[in-house]
């Protein structure tokens, strides 16, 4: 989250090794979308310029409600817009090319943490359970109250975080680890530079 509003965030997507190119891996794309751009058009429009690594997918949103997905491999990029309901828009991206056009290049067959149940929680999820209380029900939604998102139980994997941002009032609700287990406690760093208090 920048100054501006601007959220972005990235996952990874399964690349074959001997298609990974000279470009920019996904957690760089992040920092340099956050530096660079102060709404989700603009991000696009730097990203679609970017050399890209190996595959990922880039999330932007700004706090005018503008937002995309734009799934990226070294060689093809596509901008998957956001779902529009009665309740609003939505847009979510997961460890895995959610796009027909894109699904070629994932090369995980498969073995991607479970992305499309999670994936579908989320989608489900805002058309019933999130309403006028955002922050509260995603910390619902991230926990695992509505299905599967987190829930790793493997000694070996884990969520390491999950944050919410409020990109209005550039406060961030962040849960260190598994957010079944650890509280969302609120990181308003930005919010203080930004708002001056």
């Amino acid at each position: 989250l920048n100054e501006y509003g601007l959220a972005v965030a990235m996952t990874f997507v399964m690349t074959n090794l001997d298609k990974i190119q000279a470009g920019f891996n996904s957690c760089f794309i992040v920092r340099y979308l956050l530096e660079k751009a102060d709404t989700a058009q603009h991000a696009i429009s730097l990203l679609m310029e970017l050399p890209i690594a190996s595959n990922c997918n880039i999330l932007v949103a700004d706090k005018a409600g503008e937002m995309a997905v734009v799934e990226c491999t070294p060689t093809a990029k596509r901008i998957r817009k956001a779902i529009c309901s009665n309740k609003g828009k939505i847009v979510c991206t997961v460890n895995s090319f959610t796009s027909d056009e894109m699904k070629p290049f994932d090369m995980a067959n498969g073995d991607d943490y479970f992305s499309d149940r999670r994936y579908q929680t989320v989608i489900d999820s805002f058309s019933t359970h999130i309403q006028d209380s955002y922050i509260e029900t995603t910390k619902q939604l991230l926990k695992g109250d509505y299905g599967f998102m987190c829930q790793y139980d493997a000694s070996n994997f884990e969520t390491v975080w999950s944050s919410i941002f409020d990109l209005k009032t550039l406060m961030i609700y962040r849960a260190e680890g598994d957010p079944r287990k650890k509280k969302f406690r609120v990181d308003n760093r930005l919010h203080s530079i930004v708002k001056g208090r």
